[in-house]
Formats: structure tokens, C-alpha cells, sequence
């Protein structure tokens, strides 16, 4: 599959992304759609069918050999279907037979977004050559993939290390999960935000209300945004120690919008996993951003497919 291409979509809260991605991860066209995240089941598949549609109209795509996708979870990779908690439209939806209809007899691999994000970061970011790591996306959620035995672990039906809903505070918020108190609920974006908002900050002239902006109050000194980013940075940290604790990770990765505030999350974070992560042999580990970008959950899709591809026998 060196020269083939694979049709890789990144769906989440906020977009769904498609690329043509070729055999050294090079994207070689793209499209993208804003998720309709509080539309019904079909209109967000309708999204999905539109940047297939685009990416099916470029010249490359008789050279595409198969299909990867990486989407907000859970997700059911046995049975092809998706419920990812940011999309509510969503529940159990099949969207693998959706993808089918469009590309026909194209094998179509489907992973968590995590999963994808922690194969991008493993072939080509922080995570290469690692042989224990556990790769977060922070972003419109919280998501993350695993790799064991210098592999990506993808679990039997393609959410492990979905560290986003760990509980780690157990009298905490409801999460839309169904849980209390997970990681997602105190570290993604939007919940950054809500907590910022409720304990005064308030947005400058342009009235931008998102994470990114309250990263830009606590860059300025605003002590309300700076304690909603420590909050996040505990939560974090107490997830990624119990990752460690259990299966001994040697590395996290930390990618999405949320860590493009940069020290802002990362400083409180490593000070953090210094009260959580105490036992011998989780002590050593490392906090890095990722290196994959944007392109992560695009690029990780289709390495996760290619990689399952060929670890499948021949018929």
C-alpha cells in the first residue's frame, strides 16, 4: 500500500475532516465540514456524505485502497457504529454502513479519535519510537489512545485509553457520559470555558467566550482563567497517573486545541503530576505537546488503517 492512498475522516464536536493521505502521511487533498452537533443523526451523517463527495471528486481517488476513520467515541469498531458523547444525534449510529454507501467495496478500519491521534504521534510525532505512551486529544472533548508494546493498542472494539472518562472526582459534575466527575467534564475546552465564565471572568470586546480565549486572560494575568486552566491541568494529571500507575506509560502526548495554550495548561500540569504521580516507576514520566498538528487525526486514521490492514492475514 506504499504508493496507494487511504480516504481518512476526523469526525468530532466541532468538524469533520477528510483528507487523501498518502504512504508517508502527506495530505494530499482535504475537505471539511463544521459538525452539526446538535442536529439530528442525519444531518450529521449528511455532513460526512459531503466531504466524502468532495474528497471522491479529486483525480487521486482511484488510487484510494481503502478507508480510515477516527471518530469522537465511544466507538463500536466491531460493529461499526458510533456514540460519541459530544454529538447527541449520534447514538449507536452505524456509521460505517453510512461510509459504505458512499465507497463501496473499499475496506473502511474505524478507531476512537484518541486511538488515531496516538498512531499519528507514534509513526511521526512525540510518541516514535516509544514502546509505552498515552496520546490525548483536549479539544471539544477529551479523548486518548494507548501504545503498548511499541504498538498502538487499539482494544477490541477501538476506544482504549479513552482517559476523557475517567472519573476523577467522584462528587463531581455530572458528566453527559452518564458518570460524575471524569476528566472530560473539568479539562475540555467548552468546560474550561463554563467554569471561567462562572466564577467571573468575562470576555474582552469581542465578547470570544472560548477556551482559547480564556488562555489568552490567564497569558495576561487574569487569576479566574488561570485557576479554570489549573483545575483542567489536576484533572489531567490525575488521569495520566492512573494510566501510568496501571500500565506503566513511559511518555504522554498532549495534542488538540486545548494544548495550544501552551504553558498555560502545561506548566500547572507537570506541577501537577508531581502530587499524582508518585509510585518508583511512574515517576520518570514525561509531559510533551504533540507534534502532528492539525493533521493528527487525519494523519493517525489513516495509519491506524494501514496498520490493521496489514496486520490482518491473507485470505
Amino acid at each position: 500500500m506504499q504508493t496507494d492512498l487511504v480516504a481518512a475522516l476526523d469526525i468530532g464536536g466541532t468538524k469533520i475532516a477528510g483528507a487523501l493521505v498518502d504512504g508517508a502521511g502527506a495530505l494530499i487533498t482535504g475537505a471539511r465540514r463544521p459538525t452539526p452537533q446538535q442536529a439530528d443523526g442525519g444531518r450529521v451523517m449528511a455532513a460526512v456524505r459531503e466531504v466524502l463527495t468532495e474528497l471522491s471528486a479529486a483525480p487521486d481517488w482511484s488510487r484510494v485502497r481503502a478507508v480510515g476513520i477516527g471518530s469522537a467515541g465511544p466507538v463500536d469498531a466491531q460493529a461499526g457504529t458510533v456514540s460519541p458523547v459530544n454529538i447527541p444525534g449520534w447514538r449507536d449510529h452505524p456509521l460505517v454502513d453510512g461510509v459504505r454507501e458512499h465507497t463501496g467495496s473499499l475496506p473502511v478500519t474505524l478507531v476512537g479519535d484518541g486511538v488515531a491521534m496516538a498512531a499519528a504521534e507514534h509513526w511521526q510525532g512525540a510518541a516514535q519510537g516509544r514502546t509505552a505512551a498515552l496520546c490525548m486529544v483536549v479539544s471539544t472533548g477529551v479523548g486518548g489512545g494507548l501504545v503498548l508494546g511499541g504498538q498502538v493498542y487499539a482494544g477490541p472494539t477501538g476506544n482504549s485509553g479513552h482517559i476523557g472518562h475517567i472519573s476523577v472526582d467522584l462528587d463531581g459534575d455530572p458528566c453527559p457520559c452518564g458518570a460524575r466527575g471524569c476528566v472530560e467534564r473539568i479539562a475540555s475546552g467548552p468546560n474550561i470555558a463554563r467554569r471561567a465564565l462562572d466564577g467571573g471572568w468575562r470576555p474582552g470586546p469581542g465578547g470570544d467566550t472560548s477556551a482559547a480565549a480564556v488562555a489568552a486572560a490567564a497569558r495576561a494575568g487574569d487569576p479566574v482563567a488561570a485557576a479554570s486552566f489549573e483545575r483542567a491541568a489536576r484533572a489531567l494529571a490525575a488521569g495520566i497517573a492512573a494510566t501510568a500507575a496501571l500500565v506503566e506509560i513511559e511518555i504522554a502526548v498532549i495534542g488538540g486545541g486545548v494544548a495550544r495554550a501552551g504553558e498555560v495548561l502545561f506548566a500547572p500540569l507537570r506541577r501537577a503530576l508531581g502530587e499524582f504521580a508518585t509510585l518508583s516507576y511512574v515517576q520518570g514520566l514525561r509531559v510533551v505537546p504533540a507534534q502532528t498538528g492539525t493533521d493528527a487525526g487525519l494523519v493517525g486514521a489513516a495509519a491506524a488503517c494501514r496498520d490493521l490492514l496489514e496486520a490482518e492475514p491473507a485470505p
